[in-house]
């Protein structure tokens, strides 16, 4: 087609020439959107955690809306595809996604946070999402390159528990994820996990932001005394034996599960309880980390580095 008649600005489904392109052009034009789309975004942050069930989707969420609250534009990608929670838990689930000459526009839970989910996508709630890889890939690159995202300070990124292809997608087409943030519970298998995804990140020269130890401690709500339902300690024990930086301790409080089930950021509806304050302390570390000159040396070739690290062990392996 003609150059000059390609709308640069739109995806090629929603474009005026389409049908017109070769799909060697349409794949540029789509790379094209999606560097441009990411070059509009300060900071990226994935959170991880090795294993499910230590609440990653929680910090997600409240992280999220800590740094919204503190004046910043954020956008809010939940990439968990067969188990998208973050709708429910910022009270969006009946939401979905409208499209606009510009492509995808988000769910906006506030005027400065905006929330794109496969949960927007699903005309029933039970029907789980049966996708290989590459499916999730593709959805993955349209939520990126397609959405309009606009002028972001923060995108944080929900990944699904584990180290196999989401993160592995989202980093390769994020291509500069400026850092991680990873969730554990203090036991010792979820600290086992959690290391792995510490080393993950490495392997793919991707920051760490920190290690967040969730559910650490119960406070009781008639003596005040504390109870460890899973140890405490061991987030931050494993932090100084990676060296990595250590974000804090967030309680475990029913009134979390509670204000999650119901919709409303526990962050923002209970801001003096212990674990409010623990979010908010993790914000502000993450706004020092990703303010810090440090924080920009994931870049494209250090993904490309990292991943030729991962085939080389893959290799060995089998020898």
């Amino acid at each position: 087609m003609d150059k000059e008649a390609c709308d640069k600005n739109s995806t090629c489904e929603t474009c005026s020439q389409d049908g017109t392109c070769s799909q060697e052009e349409k794949d540029a034009h789509s790379e094209a959107l999606l560097r441009e789309t990411i070059g509009r975004i300060k900071c990226k942050f994935m959170v991880m955690s090795g294993k499910g069930g230590v609440g990653k989707s929680t910090v997600a969420a409240n992280l999220a809306v800590t740094l919204a609250g503190n004046g910043h534009q954020v956008g809010l990608l939940d990439a968990d595809i067969h188990g998208p929670n973050i709708p429910k838990m910022l009270g969006l689930d009946l939401k979905k996604l409208d499209g606009s000459p510009d492509g995808i526009e988000p769910v906006s839970f506030s005027p400065n946070l905006k929330v794109v989910s496969m949960a927007f996508l699903l005309t029933d709630p039970d029907t789980p999402i049966v996708w290989r890889g590459p499916l999730k890939h593709g959805a993955f690159k349209q939520f990126l390159s397609e959405v309009s995202w606009g002028d972001l300070d923060y995108l944080i990124v929900d990944l699904p528990p584990g180290t196999g292809d989401e993160p592995l997608s989202i980093a390769q087409l994020i291509n500069d994820v400026d850092g991680s943030v990873i969730v554990t519970t203090p036991q010792d298998v979820a600290l086992l996990d959690s290391r792995k995804a510490v080393t993950f990140s490495r392997m793919l020269k991707i920051p760490v932001v920190g290690i967040v130890e969730n559910m650490s401690g119960f406070s009781c709500p008639h003596c005040g005394g504390s109870i460890d339902l899973f140890k405490t300690g061991g987030g931050e024990k494993a932090a100084s034996q990676l060296r990595v930086p250590f974000l804090g301790r967030v309680v475990f409080d029913p009134d979390i599960v509670q204000k999650s089930d119901r919709g409303i950021p526990f962050v923002e509806n209970v801001p003096d309880s212990k674990a409010a304050k623990a979010f908010r302390e993790i914000g502000k570390k993450c706004e020092e980390f990703g303010n810090s000159s440090g924080s920009k040396s994931a870049t494209v070739k250090g993904v490309t580095t990292g991943m030729s690290e991962v085939k080389q062990m893959l290799r060995g392996k089998r020898h």
